[in-house]
């Protein structure tokens, strides 16, 4: 696997994860984008016997883009912290099939998770079980089919953008399991993790990484839009 690192220090490294690539492991047993990272890292440093790998946060199999992984264990346990005390920022970008009602506003729904489907539910009021889900969305543009929304996630649930557009109607291109009318040919859906921004653990430098979404007309319009702006 061709692996496009973003950043790398002593302390952590950052990737842009394509669509279709599993962070980690899972009951498919399917090799992960992990397994990659401590083979580059293993190459590179010619380190001798295993790699340290520290797996902070995780992004949805069919979605693109930004993970961040520690390269040590004192990384690993104040990046966990750092996420915990919701001290790092991601962006996202999407792609729907509608545009939202509103240009920008925020968005609080209550989740709830079927285990067996893997899939989420958004309800308005709290439910037993259910976990407050927060984001900020922001309207950026369209191409001839597609919207093109920028989404800042304030808590961090399962399938939580993924939900939270469907169910203001904005359904996230190749979705199919929160309504898309049709999938992706390479199995991706069009969600994107494009920015993160964070104090370094170790360092204490502010750390600010973009990735590139897929290269794909959607994408790319989307793309040049908002290097407009």
């Amino acid at each position: 696997m061709a692996l496009e690192v973003l950043y790398e220090d002593n302390h952590i490294i950052v990737v842009n994860k394509r669509g279709g690539d599993i962070v980690q492991g899972d009951k498919t047993g399917d090799k992960t984008l992990g397994d990659d990272v401590k083979a580059y890292i293993k190459e590179k440093y010619e380190k001798p016997g295993d790699v340290f790998l520290g797996t902070v946060h995780r992004i949805d199999r069919p979605t693109s883009g930004i993970v961040l992984f520690a390269r040590t264990s004192k990384a690993l346990a104040r990046l966990n912290q750092m996420f915990q005390d919701k001290e790092i920022q991601k962006t996202y970008w999407a792609v729907t099939e509608n545009a939202p009602a509103k240009k920008e506003g925020k968005l609080v729904h209550f989740l709830t998770r079927n285990e067996s489907q893997n899939k989420s539910y958004a309800h308005d009021q709290e439910k037993k079980g259910s976990k407050r889900a927060e984001l900020n969305y922001w309207y950026e543009g369209k191409s001839t089919n597609y919207h093109f929304i920028r989404v800042e996630p304030i808590t961090g649930r399962h399938h939580q953008i993924r939900v939270q557009l469907s169910t203001i109607g904005c359904v996230i291109k190749g979705d199919l399991k929160y309504g898309a009318k049709r999938s992706n040919p390479d199995g991706s859906i069009h969600l994107h993790a494009q920015k993160i921004q964070f104090i370094h653990p170790v360092s204490k430098q502010e750390i600010v990484i973009t990735a590139k979404p897929p290269d794909e007309p959607n994408w790319n319009e989307f793309y040049r839009v908002m290097q407009k702006k």
